[in-house]
C-alpha cells in the first residue's frame, strides 16, 4: 500500500491551540502533556523552563516573574502562528508569575504534529518567540545582594 500525505491527520487539527495561560500558581507538565495529546500525533515536544541556581557567572537565590496584561493574548498570537506554519495537532503552553525559587517550572510548552521532526521543529519555534516577544519580566535576586531585571522572559 502506497503512503500519502493527504491523510486529515497529516495536516493541522481544527482549533488546536488547547491551552494558553499565565498562571500565578505552580505549573504542571502532566496537564500540558495531556492537553496535547491527539491520536493523529506520532510526536509530542515538551520544554519545560525552569529556574536556575545562576546567571551571568551569579548564584541566584531567588527570582520573581511578573507581566502586562496583554501577555496572555500575546502567547496566543504566537501560538496562532506557530500552528500556521506547522501541521500542528495540539499545542500548549503556561508561563508563571509570581516569586519562584531555585528549581521551580517557570515555563512548560507542548506540541504535537504528525511526526517528531515536525513537533521538535514547532515547540522550539514556540518557545523562541514566546520568550522573545511575550511582555515578561524577570527579576532575579543574586547571592550578592545585587537584583537584576531582564527583558522578555
Amino acid at each position: 500500500m502506497a503512503l500519502t500525505n493527504d491523510h486529515p491527520g497529516e495536516r493541522t487539527a481544527e482549533n488546536p491551540v488547547k491551552l494558553i495561560a499565565v498562571r500565578e500558581t505552580p505549573l504542571s507538565v502532566d496537564e500540558v502533556f495531556r492537553a496535547v495529546g491527539d491520536a493523529a500525533a506520532g510526536g509530542i515536544a515538551l520544554f519545560v523552563g525552569t529556574v536556575r541556581n545562576h546567571d551571568g557567572g551569579a548564584d541566584v537565590d531567588a527570582l520573581g516573574y511578573s507581566c502586562h496584561p496583554s501577555a496572555e493574548a500575546e502567547m496566543r498570537r504566537i501560538a496562532e502562528k506557530v500552528v500556521a506554519d506547522h501541521p500542528v495537532r495540539a499545542l500548549a503552553a503556561v508561563h508563571r508569575v509570581g516569586d519562584l525559587r531555585v528549581g521551580d517550572l517557570a515555563v512548560v510548552v507542548a506540541v504535537a504534529c504528525p511526526h517528531r521532526a515536525e513537533a521538535f521543529d514547532a515547540c522550539r519555534k514556540l518557545i523562541d518567540d514566546l520568550k522573545h516577544e511575550v511582555p515578561i519580566w524577570k527579576h532575579q535576586k543574586f547571592s550578592d545582594g545585587t537584583e537584576e531585571w531582564v527583558g522578555a522572559c
